[in-house]
């Protein structure tokens, strides 16, 4: 008796479990569940800090396996041969001459990067009489400190 006594409580919170999980991924409730850090009393920056390191996040699922090596290949390309890198009121921009990279491999590394980083603002410009081909990256608040990380800046 008490066995199935348990076993009924255990379902109904099975129960109780399911149906806030269906509540929260029908409602896109995750974005709206508050971590750890969150919801802790040290105070309204590690709340930003959590928030803001929850919105950006690189999704490789989103890229057939043909793809994820082309943009590995385009990625350690644009690494290796940048000029510069500035920092802008909203992100970054990355220089290149247009003799080490066409504006066509720069359009396919945007392309794919978007699939994967839709959070990303994308700026294609060809500057300086087409002497100066520059990549900007720029997006939301917070932004700034995911490019610097993922790409390696300081």
């Amino acid at each position: 008796m008490e066995d199935t006594k348990q076993l009924h409580a255990d379902t109904k919170k099975r129960g109780k479990a399911v149906a806030m999980l269906t509540l929260l991924l029908l409602g896109g409730g995750f974005a709206k569940l508050p971590t750890r850090a969150a919801t802790s009393k040290a105070g309204a920056k590690e709340k930003q800090v959590a928030t803001t390191q929850s919105k950006f996040f690189c999704n490789t699922k989103a890229l057939t396996a043909g793809e994820r090596a082309r943009h590995k290949e385009l990625t350690e390309k644009l690494l290796a041969i940048r000029k510069a890198n500035l920092e802008t009121e909203k992100g970054y921009e990355f220089q290149f001459s247009p003799k080490d990279i066409s504006i066509k491999e720069l359009a396919e590394w945007v392309v794919v990067e978007s699939k994967c980083c839709p959070f990303f603002d994308f700026h294609i410009d060809l500057e300086q009489s087409g002497s100066l081909l520059c990549l900007r990256l720029t997006g939301e608040e917070g932004i700034k400190a995911f490019i610097r990380s993922e790409f390696s800046l300081r």
